[in-house]
């Protein structure tokens, strides 16, 4: 009778034995079925992300070089100038592309470098007289970089038109901003720093005071060209804006042999970079900080004074061979690098990407300012489109040659004063000593490159002419121009700090 209750609720001891047996092996199957499942969602999902990794890759950064000319227009040979001897450079436009229409927004170093630097033009942040001293200046690129991961070397000139930490200091005297930069040493005299990182160095041998050196001194400056490699005065072709005088030749020759001269550093660095191994993965920059440095070219808003060189290598970035026509401002570049870098760009950057993946849509109008250079005072803004350049005069009172002391100690200047003096100047070398300049300057750049035709005037370019007016007044008030506000009250202000003194002599 027990058992038989017991087989009633719960059935025999073989039928429980049996059943247990039985639940074990299908629960054995479904974890088999669960495992095989989940094994094959693990592995359709590693694919996925796989997938995924290889469709979106992540951009390693690069290490970027800027090679820094001074005073040089874009006379190489891979520009077509057929006086130039730049085998380097031309080797580097081959293996990345070539810029024809690069512009500086300030024809003269400090106030070039100064826009370079910030990313904002130097007439919006007041630092747009020649050697002027901003006391707040805005960070810079170079720090952002910093705070990205990169290591900043920058031995080269810091010319930034920014207030040196100690306010007796004259205004040559150049401190490095805080927090710009890791090294101020040479590193092509030791390996490659801590990647990724940012060099920049200065190529100085063709600034316009080696123009002017005396025999000696460009027997040094040269002592790496060929006989070949030297210039003949006599074979130099002259600016239609130059009289044809022997000092004038000799100089054009000196600048030449000079640009031979930077050449053979460019190559020292090319090869430097190819000695350790990091040609893929490292951005080249070769740019010039203004035009030529002599006579109505630095210093001043002609193509002579504010277009530049402008070569970039960036293996997998930029086609070899390439040319590029769209129009870059140096106000450009500093967005540029920092997107180039996967680093912040901040708002208040006034320049367009140029490179890369968030590459914006080409500029259609570069612009320029000239303003105090030493202490001849002038005020002259410019606005260039691909063909077209139109210049506004705000002191038409004033003359283009006002005397500036540096630039007097140019041969080319000296001998050029002397014709105007002795009235031996006409057509286009003879405007430049005008008592006075007109209001307004349009040259048609593609039909006269010297710009020494002003067609301001002429009834067949009126539209143009009004066209570049309202870029330049939209250009005026979107950047908040200080240059119609007297330095003195700039200095008032707080802005700058007062080295007027230095140039009442």
């Amino acid at each position: 009778m027990i058992r038989n209750e017991w087989k009633g609720k719960c059935g025999t001891r073989e039928t429980k034995e049996s059943n247990n047996k039985s639940f074990v092996r299908s629960a054995v199957f479904a974890y088999f079925v669960f495992s095989i499942a989940l094994a094959a969602v693990s592995m359709g999902y590693d694919r996925i992300l796989a997938a995924g990794a290889q469709s979106n890759p992540a951009k390693k950064q690069p290490n970027i070089i800027w090679l820094v000319l001074d005073d040089a227009g874009p006379t190489l040979g891979c520009y077509g100038d057929q006086q130039a001897i730049t085998p380097n450079m031309d080797r580097l436009a081959r293996e990345g592309a070539r810029f024809t229409r690069a512009f500086t927004h300030a024809p003269v170093c400090a106030p070039s470098r100064s826009g370079l630097v910030t990313g904002m033009y130097p007439t919006t942040i007041g630092s747009h007289h020649f050697r002027s001293k901003l006391i707040n200046p805005p960070e810079t690129f170079m720090s952002l970089l910093r705070k990205a991961g990169y290591y900043v070397a920058w031995p080269g000139k810091t010319d930034f038109n920014f207030d040196p930490a100690d306010p007796k200091a004259a205004t040559f005297t150049a401190d490095p901003p805080a927090g710009a930069f890791d090294s101020r040493a040479n590193w092509l005299e030791t390996p490659p720093p801590r990647q990724p990182f940012f060099a920049y160095l200065n190529l100085d041998v063709m600034h316009e005071s080696q123009v002017r050196a005396d025999a000696a001194q460009h027997a040094k400056n040269t002592a790496r060209l060929k006989p070949g490699e030297f210039h003949d005065p006599a074979k130099m072709k002259i600016p239609a804006y130059y009289p044809d005088a022997p000092e004038i030749r000799k100089d054009l020759a000196q600048y030449y042999d000079l640009i031979t001269a930077a050449d053979y550093q460019v190559g020292d660095i090319l090869a430097w970079i190819d000695k350790h191994g990091i040609a893929d993965e490292t951005v080249v920059v070769l740019f010039s900080d203004h035009g030529r440095g002599m006579p109505r070219a630095k210093r001043w808003l002609y193509d002579s004074g504010i277009r530049v060189p402008l070569i970039v290598r960036a293996p997998g970035r930029i086609k070899p061979g390439a040319t590029r026509d769209d129009l870059v401002s140096f106000i450009d570049f500093a967005p540029t690098m920092l997107a180039l870098a996967g680093a912040e760009i901040p708002e208040r950057l006034q320049g367009h990407i140029f490179l890369g993946d968030k590459r914006a849509k080409a500029r259609e109008y570069a612009y320029a300012a000239a303003d105090r250079m030493d202490k001849a005072i002038d005020r002259i803004r410019a606005v260039r489109d691909e063909r077209f350049k139109y210049i506004r005069n705000f002191h038409p009172e004033l003359p283009y040659a006002q005397r500036i002391p540096y630039n007097e100690e140019n041969p080319t200047m000296r001998v050029w004063r002397k014709m105007s003096e002795e009235g031996r100047l006409s057509g286009p070398p003879a405007l430049f000593f005008s008592p006075t300049k007109p209001k307004e300057e349009l040259y048609d750049t593609k039909a006269d490159p010297d710009e020494v035709r002003n067609l301001a005037t002429d009834p067949k370019h009126r539209r143009t002419l009004e066209r570049m007016r309202k870029a330049m007044d939209a250009w005026i008030s979107a950047t908040k121009d200080m240059g119609e506000i007297p330095e003195e009250e700039l200095i008032k202000r707080g802005v700058v700090r007062d080295v007027l003194n230095e140039y009442a002599k």
